[in-house]
């Protein structure tokens, strides 16, 4: 039964992401319909495609690699400066032809209608691409890799463009509307992220610490501290009793007051206790329904402190570790859910938003030394990034363990797919192409430069070109791809576990 339960809670954390993927693409394509721009795809996943079919305009499917997913806008890019120069020249050229035909002899031209054919035919015929949109010709004179590829993806997006779509280009839009559709997708992540944290706190509630004992420490602990890490040392024959043993806590106790003060919550036993310093401390407890009072010599222990928002552990300006005295007996407290209502939600929203912009200043360096990790064979960090498939793992052993019950179990999924939508939100916010925050800032830069060409009367700059940012674009999806890579490896390899 175990596996079974362990391969449905994979199940339904992969059908979670699926889900998610899929309505951050609907998020793009309901306005990119909404304003005209022509969508000839909708694609769950990449690579080959497994399975789709057509409605309208639109091709619908799913790909074999489902990492991700996309919708394909025409018009993406706007016509390279050579190809714009390329059509006023032949533009002036069509109006000096006018020019000459009308000025020459009019017997001429209509002796010379008379002896040819009304509609030509064969070979003479006039070809009907004549009558078609102009298909735009990419030139270079950059023959290196990158300008190939840049001009390869111009002249993809210029082969899609059929007859009836010159005013259905997405480089067109005003503005406005560009930053319209490439936001929705992330805040239909922002969506899907806030109706599962209101699930969370009004239908299950939040984990909060109790003044009940959990477990009891064996010893106290010895923290060593570096410029790099923090490690906590086991017990040993030789370690120091933990206060809270050698004082007789047991677990499933629960702390009713110290010295006098009550403490009907985790917060208030934990700053009782750290006022107390080391001095022999009385500790009222009840007990299998009884009260109880012990005595318990606290003792002092420096800590290193955690950052709130970030949940990693908080530095001093020098790069050292932040640390906190205080006493300590070694005893952890259980963790009920309690529920909450609506206005709850967003400032819990905004806190783990907060927490994961943070994280995200360091995770290039969180990625690297997992990286390390894999290659010396050393100990995961519990706090290191996952990806799709180390939540997936999770959510499975979620599902598989007997430690918790089965409210736990379902609060603590819900809680992962708020976390990973709310995670999609930020990560597709940071602007550098390929990602959506890179198509907003390109649309921002163009409303500047424009604004200030208007103000100093300057001709207008044009609209603002992707390609010309193709290179910093292929090394953005390039260390995207071996981030994945990495994550990848390291969940398969050494999955963070729960239980």
């Amino acid at each position: 039964m175990e596996i079974l339960y362990y391969a449905a809670g994979v199940i339904i954390m992969a059908f979670a992401i699926a889900v998610s993927i899929a309505l951050h693409e609907v998020g793009h394509l309901v306005p990119a319909k909404l304003f005209g721009v022509r969508v000839p795809q909708y694609m769950i996943g990449f690579g080959k495609t497994i399975f789709s079919f057509r409605r309208g305009e639109t091709e619908y499917g799913f790909k074999a690699i489902p990492l991700g997913g996309y919708i394909s806008m025409i018009g993406m890019y706007p016509p390279a400066a050579q190809e714009k120069t390329d059509a006023s020249a032949e533009e002036d050229t069509s109006n000096e032809r006018e020019k000459v035909t009308a000025s020459a002899a009019t017997g001429t031209v209509a002796g010379r209608a008379a002896s040819e054919p009304a509609e030509p035919t064969g070979d003479t015929a006039e070809p009907a691409e004549k009558h078609a949109v102009p298909q735009r010709q990419v030139r270079s004179g950059n023959t290196s890799l990158l300008a190939s590829l840049s001009a390869a993806a111009r002249e993809a997006d210029a082969e899609r463009i059929q007859p009836g779509d010159e005013n259905r280009l997405f480089y067109k839009l005003p503005v406005y509307k560009r930053i319209i559709i490439m936001l929705g997708g992330p805040f239909m992540n922002l969506l899907i992220g806030v109706v599962c944290t209101a699930i969370l706190i009004c239908g299950f509630g939040l984990p909060t610490a109790t003044n009940k004992v959990s477990s009891v420490s064996e010893c106290v602990p010895t923290v060593s501290m570096n410029t790099d890490s923090i490690t906590y040392e086991e017990c040993s024959a030789s370690s120091q009793p933990s206060p809270a043993k050698t004082a007789g806590l047991r677990a499933g106790d629960t702390v009713l007051a110290v010295n006098g003060t009550e403490t009907s919550s985790w917060t208030a036993v934990s700053s009782a206790i750290r006022a107390a310093g080391t001095t022999p401390s009385e500790i009222k407890i009840m007990r299998d329904g009884r009260e109880q009072t012990l005595t318990i010599t606290p003792v002092q222990l420096v800590r290193p402190v955690v950052d709130e928002q970030t949940g990693q552990y908080a530095r001093n300006e020098d790069g050292s570790f932040k640390t906190v005295s205080g006493g300590f007996v070694g005893i952890s407290p259980t963790s009920e859910l309690k529920p909450g209502n609506l206005s709850d939600v967003p400032p819990n929203v905004g806190h783990t938003l907060a927490r994961i912009a943070g994280s995200m200043w360091s995770l290039p360096q969180r990625v690297w030394d997992l990286g390390v990790t894999l290659v010396t064979n050393g100990d995961r960090d519990a706090n290191s990034p996952v990806s799709v498939v180390g939540v997936s793992r999770i959510a499975g052993e979620v599902a598989s363990t007997d430690q918790i019950d089965r409210t736990s179990k379902e609060a603590t999924l819900v809680s992962l797919v708020a976390s990973m939508n709310l995670m999609l939100f930020a990560f597709n916010l940071i602007p550098l192409l390929p990602l959506d925050g890179g198509h907003v800032f390109g649309a921002l830069w163009e409303a500047t430069r424009r604004a200030f060409a208007k103000l100093t009367r300057r001709e207008d700059p044009g609209p603002f070109d992707p390609i010309k940012l193709m290179p910093l674009t292929y090394v953005v999806a390039g260390a995207f791809i071996l981030m994945s890579v990495i994550l990848i490896a390291a969940d398969i390899i050494k999955p963070i576990r729960l239980f």
